[in-house]
């Protein structure tokens, strides 16, 4: 088993490859980050849902991809806040991703939320990712 530096851009990377090849599902490693990640993702619907996979270790989860008319919903991913290069935003320059089209994933004092909710709430944050 190899260590991950970066889990976010694993999870983002998986996705995305997993689309590229139209899989209709991939593992995940399970972590509470992820959870919340992939819980913003469900509620965006770039991911249909996604549930723990039972006696796995390490501990996974299997990811149901969104396909529209087999075309994935998930067109591109971005990591923007990396770990040796941390990217904080306020409020009011929350970025738009894509002219709207795209979610930006936030972390803030309140938890993970997506750009749209922390400009709504005035909370500024950690930019983690783009995605579109």
């Amino acid at each position: 088993m190899s260590v991950i530096s970066d889990p976010i851009a694993d999870l983002l990377i998986r996705l995305k490859n997993a689309t590229l090849v139209h899989h209709e599902s991939c593992l995940i490693p399970s972590s509470k980050l992820n959870g919340q990640i992939l819980e913003i993702l469900k509620k965006e619907s770039y991911i249909l849902d996604y549930e723990s996979v039972k006696d796995s270790w390490p501990p996974m989860w299997t990811v149901g991809l969104h396909y529209n008319k087999k075309m994935s919903v998930i067109q591109g991913v971005k990591r923007i806040s990396k770990p040796g290069a941390r990217i904080y935003v306020i409020a009011s320059k929350m970025p738009v991703v894509r002219t709207g089209i795209g979610t930006a994933i936030v972390s803030t004092s309140s938890g993970l939320m997506t750009a749209k909710e922390a400009r709504k709430a005035n909370v500024g944050g950690e930019v983690i990712a783009h995605i579109w």
